[in-house]
């Protein structure tokens, strides 16, 4: 999703060679991926030539939102509060990030 996000749209092979890491994918795993994202209604193809070029139907922020949410539902019983003390517990977060939490709590 980042490289189709990145560029708009991408074919399978350009999609292959933007993936960053040492280990290129399987051509075929990304086109599986692909196909499942798009089934899954995340992204859509259109034919050109003879290469499928995908496009996100979503953008990061909604896929994001989707991804917290399920999170929140799966791991913290519904509950950001409990997501966030777990993130404070467990990472390092800079002064930048903690001021503007800092803010948001402040807003309450």
């Amino acid at each position: 999703m980042q490289v189709l996000w990145d560029r708009g749209r991408a074919t399978v092979g350009e999609v292959v060679t933007a993936l960053p890491g040492r280990r290129t994918p399987a051509y075929n795993s990304v086109l599986t991926l692909l196909r499942i994202l798009e089934q899954k209604g995340y992204v859509r193809h259109d034919k050109e030539g003879r290469a499928f070029v995908y496009e996100p139907l979503i953008d990061r922020q909604q896929a994001r939102r989707s991804a917290v949410k399920r999170l929140l539902s799966q791991f913290f019983e519904g509950s950001a509060g409990q997501l966030v003390l777990n993130l404070l517990d467990e990472e390092t977060i800079d002064r930048q990030d903690l001021q503007r939490l800092k803010a948001l709590v402040d807003e309450e």
